[in-house]
């Protein structure tokens, strides 16, 4: 009950002290969490208030454990590992933004420039997959917040994480739109030839314009398409990853997406529709009314038609491709267009089959 209320409270009054530039949204709704809420309001004195950029923010978390683990039927890997909390690409859609409440801060504008490193995480890591009661099994890189977001080129987490992975001969699943994964082509390609890697590229939109709105700080659709092309032109699976579509906003343009991808280089295609979990209901509609104001009312009547008269629908299978006529026509559409370009069903399984642990200095030499 609790997060349906959250769902359709109106977000509080914004701040116009604050100025933000190429963030997702100015809002910052209270942590659910938080027993005190903060609002902004007017002392009432004729004066001017000074105002103040919004900047980005980064804290240090020193992690006993970065592998997390689930049992959900419909994501394809039971382990995750995120080198960052928050993600300054600030996409408003954005499905992980209520994991920024059980730190204590907003799903809001919090989410986007109070961020957490973990400079930890390739050690611990390390130490995890020594464990002797550790089976193998690939690991999803960036399934909450993107490994390769702005804050990674001066913190380089992700490719020392990386680095473990490949010396461990460990399989990894990835997920990014940050144009800074094309920096650590040497690792991904090594591990590509091994058999040991694949890459996804969240392509949303092909219009500038809109991507700009929905995803201030995450690479141009242009840009994304020449990271699968960077990718690819390298040996590296790459999946085009189409999501999320809007609907009523983004999905007229799924066969071009699909098209522009294959032409890129990508091999598979994955889909899914927005999802507005928690906090994100409120922060989308936000942002609808202000950048779309004349299609807000067509989307949400759509998201809801397939969500069972709700923003959101968190049941297994459902929640990604919705349910109902509308559904129903997009994922026909889909599939028509990934059959006329030729779309593989699925990419290879990875090899599990090298995992060991890498030799170190004083290691008895191996008689074969």
């Amino acid at each position: 009950m609790f997060i349906i209320r959250l769902m359709v409270t109106p977000l509080p009054p914004k701040d116009p002290t604050l100025r933000a530039r190429a963030r997702g949204t100015t809002a910052q709704p209270a942590p659910r969490f938080e027993s005190e809420r903060r609002e902004w309001a007017h002392d009432g004195w004729d004066l001017p208030e000074d105002d103040r950029l919004v900047t980005r923010e980064v804290a240090i978390e020193r992690p006993r454990s970065v592998i997390s683990w689930n049992q959900s039927p419909d994501l394809g890997f039971d382990r995750a590992l995120n080198p960052y909390r928050g993600c300054e690409h600030g996409c408003i859609y954005c499905y992980a933004r209520p994991s920024h409440a059980y730190l204590g801060l907003s799903p809001g504008l919090d989410f986007e420039t109070r961020l957490i490193a973990r400079p930890d995480a390739a050690r611990v890591l390390e130490r995890e997959l020594a464990k002797p009661g550790y089976r193998v099994a690939p690991l999803a890189l960036g399934s909450n917040t993107d490994p390769w977001q702005p804050i990674e080129q001066h913190h380089r987490i992700t490719r020392s994480v990386l680095e473990v992975l490949r010396d461990w001969q460990h399989p990894v699943t990835i997920t990014t739109r940050g144009a800074l994964v094309e920096r650590d082509l040497d690792l991904l390609a090594g591990m590509a030839a091994r058999g040991l890697v694949e890459v996804g590229v969240s392509v949303t939109t092909l219009d500038p314009g809109l991507a700009r709105a929905m995803e201030p700080r995450a690479p141009a659709p242009a840009r994304r398409l020449a990271i699968i092309r960077a990718l690819s032109d390298a040996g590296i699976p790459v999946r085009l990853m189409m999501g999320p579509l809007v609907p009523g906003l983004s999905d007229h343009e799924a066969e071009a997406i699909l098209a522009a991808g294959r032409a890129a280089g990508a091999r598979v295609a994955w889909w899914a529709f927005v999802r507005l979990p928690g906090e994100v209901g409120a922060l989308f509609r936000d942002w609808l009314e202000r950048v779309r104001p004349g299609q807000a009312a067509k989307v949400m009547k759509l998201v809801r038609e397939m969500r069972g008269g709700r923003d959101n629908d968190p049941a297994f299978h459902s929640r990604f491709r919705g349910q109902g006529a509308y559904a129903d026509m997009v994922a026909a559409r889909i599939r028509v267009a990934r059959k006329r370009l030729a779309y593989e069903a699925a990419l290879p399984p990875l090899d599990c089959s090298q995992f060991r642990r890498p030799p170190r200095a004083g290691d008895q030499l191996s008689l074969f």
